[in-house]
């Protein structure tokens, strides 16, 4: 690979993460949490859209399909996360399991917790 003049090691070819982490910017395996607070901010912008089905609109958004829609959106973006994180780590010694089974299982017990006791 090329890198532009004032890259690199001085004309020996050679090209560095260093080399190339500086040229374009940080590294996108350091952004799990900006990633998993886009989860976090997504999952709550669900529950708020189905929040107003719940309490503004109840005559056209019965309770039931505003559950259903809920945890099928949420199941949506679990997956996106994960697969998300897990491309973004790919080929890196980056290991963020941890991260990612407490962000899923937080909003796991949060949709259930919210599907059972919200609109009831």
């Amino acid at each position: 690979m090329t890198l532009p003049k004032g890259f690199g090691s001085g004309g020996s070819g050679g090209t560095g993460s260093a080399d190339v982490e500086k040229m374009i910017g940080r590294r996108v395996e350091n952004m799990t949490g900006l990633i998993t607070i886009s989860y976090i901010a997504a999952w709550l912008a669900t529950f708020g859209g189905t929040a107003a089905g719940y309490f503004y609109y109840p005559w056209a958004y019965p309770t039931p399909s505003g559950h259903y829609a809920f945890i099928v959106l949420t199941i949506i973006e679990a997956i996106g996360y994960l697969f998300c994180v897990k491309v973004m780590e790919e080929g890196s010694r980056k290991n963020s399991n941890g991260i990612i089974a407490a962000t899923l299982a937080g909003t796991a017990v949060g949709t259930v917790f919210i599907s059972l006791y919200v609109g009831v």
